[in-house]
């Protein structure tokens, strides 16, 4: 057995370099943690022009990654980062693909040359792992961005040689977004026209990216256990529920972590006052300050539920529209920050006009104040339709705040129901997708709210949640070891 393992995890962004969600906090983090247990870890992601090369000491390698794409063969510059401890990060220049201002897309929609951009992604990955001599035991995948690696990979594999021995674990993070093109740009990217078939990359009369990730690496994961059950049927899998179920014996489900050192109450610059398990005092004062920097009343006997969210409703803002307004005549108080979709700005933007002083409603995305919220808020609310695993609730245990969830994905991984009468448990969950079952469980938290004894109890159990990617970390090295 191979003690020490080669690892190149492969990504479209990862966090601190270049983020659009949650995808990039695992990329950032996971690394790291392998890298903890001894192993040999390589991070690989685009040269996005956005990337501050200074504040990351990124390094030109002296290294030209060849690679032919549109017929010919170019020629690239490859960058290297040591900024994530213990890990070095790979960044491939392509300035025709890659200096652009935003990752994938603008507001008026997704760039519309990404299958190239990322097809070339995928094939220069394989050809800087060559140029820099990293023979990898796992090619680690992540979203449809990196789908077509395996498929490239296999290409390889056929002639023997540099890499032909590599497996490909394939991560899925949100199902819902597949990398579909037409049908032409197979022969763009060099695949041969074969690949078009219903058991190859045909979707729908379009090229799948994420198909091609599912069906051509050696084993396929997502971000929660509940997850990988979940898109194996028609209501989450997105049309791919059939495949899914047919790679069941090669599909595992893996909750994702968080960054302790990055998210810490005892140490946060962030926020107002620090405190931790031992002693939660400072806590009560992030409340009181997050009340006044939203206009609301501080009263230690009303809950401030706190929410970070895209502003659409997968994420449960339907149903919370049309019940927000009960619960506040109940006498709660609400912090919620986030952008999203036009409708739900407009429906959230009249909501704050009309119960200022009740609710804090921010339109508009601060990092400085999320943390804030984490810290300040009673309860952190995460009422999604579905949710393939979810950072939010694991951040607001860490910080002592009580998640309030629904019954779907890694939220159900994540947060147990507490029990008054054992005082086990971190949070409170609802199954029914309805405002009527969201409102029923808010009662039920402020009912709990109002015994001190037990709510100090449940913020002790929620801080003491082993939320780490050290579990985490040792799932995926077991997996990897498995598929060797």
């Amino acid at each position: 057995m191979i003690e020490k393992l080669k690892i190149a995890l492969i990504s479209s962004e990862v966090f601190p370099f270049a983020k659009t969600g949650g995808l990039a906090d695992v990329a950032g983090a996971l690394p790291k943690y392998l890298a903890r247990n001894g192993h040999d870890v390589i991070v690989i992601m685009p040269k996005y022009i956005t990337i501050d090369d200074d504040k990351f000491g990124l390094k030109d390698t002296g290294t030209k990654v060849t690679v032919k794409f549109g017929g010919k063969p170019n020629k690239h510059r490859l960058f290297v980062s040591e900024h994530i401890p213990g890990v070095k990060t790979f960044f491939i220049e392509a300035p025709a693909f890659y200096d652009r201002d935003e990752l994938y897309g603008t507001p008026n929609g997704d760039y519309k040359d990404n299958a190239l951009r990322f097809g070339f992604f995928a094939k220069a990955v394989l050809a800087a792992l060559e140029a820099i001599g990293f023979e990898a035991d796992i090619l680690h995948c992540n979203d449809w961005q990196t789908g077509l690696v395996p498929i490239y990979l296999k290409e390889i594999a056929k002639r023997g040689g540099f890499l032909s021995k590599a497996k490909t674990l394939f991560t899925i993070h949100n199902i819902a977004y597949q990398g579909l093109f037409k049908k032409d740009v197979l022969a763009e990217l060099g695949l041969s026209p074969d690949l078009f078939v219903i058991d190859g990359l045909e979707f729908w009369g379009k090229v799948s990216f994420i198909k091609g990730g599912i069906l051509f690496s050696d084993a396929v994961s997502t971000v929660s256990h509940k997850y990988s059950q979940e898109i194996q049927t028609s209501e989450f899998g997105f049309g791919l529920e059939e495949i899914l179920y047919e790679r069941k014996e090669s599909l595992f489900g893996i909750p994702n972590g968080i960054d302790p050192e990055k998210w810490d109450p005892a140490t946060d610059e962030a926020i107002p006052a620090h405190y931790g398990v031992r002693n939660t005092d400072g806590k009560r004062d992030c409340k009181i300050a997050l009340a006044a920097e939203n206009g609301l009343k501080y009263s230690p006997g009303v809950p401030i539920i706190g929410m970070i969210t895209r502003l659409a409703a997968q994420k449960g803002l339907d149903i919370l529209s049309e019940c927000i307004e009960q619960l506040v005549e109940l006498g709660i108080q609400f912090v919620i920050l986030g952008t999203g979709d036009d409708e739900y700005h407009r429906i959230f933007g009249d909501l704050k006009k009309r119960l200022a002083g009740k609710v804090g409603i921010n339109i508009l995305y601060d990092a400085s104040m999320a943390q804030r919220i984490y810290a300040g808020s009673d309860i952190f609310l995460m009422p999604s339709r579905y949710e393939p695993c979810g950072l939010g609730q694991l951040i607001s245990m860490r910080y002592g705040t009580v998640p309030l969830v629904r019954n779907t994905g890694g939220l159900s991984d994540t947060v147990t129901e507490f029990d008054p009468a054992t005082r086990r448990g971190t949070g409170f969950l609802f199954t029914e997708y309805t405002a009527g079952a969201l409102t029923e469980t808010v009662k039920r938290a402020l009912n709990l709210f109002k015994d001190k004894n037990r709510w100090k109890k449940l913020v002790r159990n929620a801080l003491e949640y082993d939320s780490s990617w050290n579990r985490s970390s040792r799932d995926y090295i077991e997996l990897y070891r498995r598929l060797l």
